[in-house]
């Protein structure tokens, strides 16, 4: 039997590589539309985010969403963020 390779990402915040399954996902569609993606299965450019309210303050802080996603984030993104990283 062969062993696959777990896919890793990089945090958008902090800079360190995690499991994909560990990380959440925000998503800019073809459209333009920027969106948090769970499941991790919608198209388009993606941005990952640790599971740390901390993480989540250095990206707004430093813009690094907006330029991992090649375009401005709205607050509301942000604020679902942080609403999901609290819930968990």
């Amino acid at each position: 039997m062969i062993d696959k390779k777990a896919p890793m990402r990089m945090c958008t915040g902090c800079g360190e590589t995690f499991l994909k399954k560990d990380l959440i996902r925000v998503v800019r569609d073809p459209e333009g539309n920027i969106s948090i993606d769970l499941k991790g299965k919608k198209s388009g450019r993606g941005s990952y985010i640790c599971k740390n309210i901390e993480c989540l303050k250095k990206a707004v802080k430093s813009n690094r969403l907006e330029h991992s996603l090649n375009c401005s984030v709205s607050p509301e993104i942000y604020e679902r963020l942080e609403e999901e990283l609290k819930g968990e």
